[in-house]
């Protein structure tokens, strides 16, 4: 495996390669967004705004089909923003790869910072194998949401939300669910909602991760020997084709997800209590 940038600014470990991605995803998604509307049109719409306006539908259909749209109406532009971002984030690890190779622990630098994830393996490789020439792999690029920390980011900050507008515009109902059917349920509710928290953000990056593993697995077959790099173009195809596939599917999953967390705080126990 490749290992990831990191350097250590103000006592942080930062992962360059996640700033990067968040970056080019934040500005494909922004670009598409001003495209699709910078020119509007009812008689003669364009390929970019028919897709937006196919994407907001698509989008207000998902909300209706959890909640009251006069209630959801709010919520289209989140859902409308993430759903579009978790998909480009989730295709940018399928175009291409950036891999850089490091050789000696003194040129790992960046921006005058160490990078610490390549010096330490390089140190760690020389001190076990003296006499060989160590070398460290580092990839820049690759789906954003294929790090744990973008994507349980994105869940919290859909807890923050869901919960956040259950306890202040559905307050009374949203603090009495938690002891239903009985007050002995509190603990359980409450693992419940820290759970969601868990299975929401670990889903997402489990299946991109894996994907990600899996093309980087191929490549070095494809390294390996003429008849691997034969062999490695269908299944990389096959694979890619695929995961387009999963990228959509887990976008879909997450925002729908999160829709149902926010109708649930907001809508349902109002109704149910």
């Amino acid at each position: 495996m490749h290992e990831a940038p990191i350097i250590e600014l103000g006592g942080f470990h930062l992962d360059l390669s996640i700033v990067l991605m968040m970056v080019v995803t934040c500005t494909i998604v922004f670009v598409i967004a001003k495209l699709a509307t910078r020119n509007l049109s009812v008689e003669n719409p364009g390929k970019l705004q028919n897709f937006m306006e196919w994407t907001t539908e698509f989008v207000k259909n998902m909300i209706t089909s959890s909640m009251n749209w006069k209630k959801g109406k709010p919520f289209l532009s989140l859902a409308l923003t993430l759903i579009l971002f978790i998909f480009v984030g989730n295709m940018l690890g399928l175009l291409f790869g950036v891999v850089t190779e490091y050789h000696d622990p003194a040129k790992a630098k960046i921006f005058g910072q160490e990078i610490t994830s390549v010096t330490s393996v390089l140190e760690e490789a020389h001190a076990k194998y003296p006499e060989e020439e160590a070398h460290a792999e580092v990839a820049w690029w690759k789906s954003p949401t294929a790090d744990a920390g973008v994507t349980m980011g994105l869940a919290l900050l859909v807890f923050v939300i869901s919960n956040g507008l259950g306890l202040f515009k559905n307050t009374r109902n949203y603090l009495k669910h938690y002891v239903q059917p009985y007050p002995l349920f509190l603990p359980i509710n409450i693992i419940e909602q820290v759970s969601k928290l868990m299975t929401h953000g670990i889903r997402l990056y489990a299946n991109i991760f894996a994907g990600e593993v899996l093309i980087s697995t191929i490549m070095t077959l494809a390294k390996a020997s003429v008849v691997g790099t034969i062999m490695s173009i269908p299944l990389l195809m096959a694979w890619d084709g695929f995961s387009i596939f999963v990228g959509a599917i887990q976008a879909f999953v997450f925002v729908t997800l999160m829709i149902v967390y926010i109708s649930q705080s907001i809508d349902t126990h109002e109704e149910e209590h």
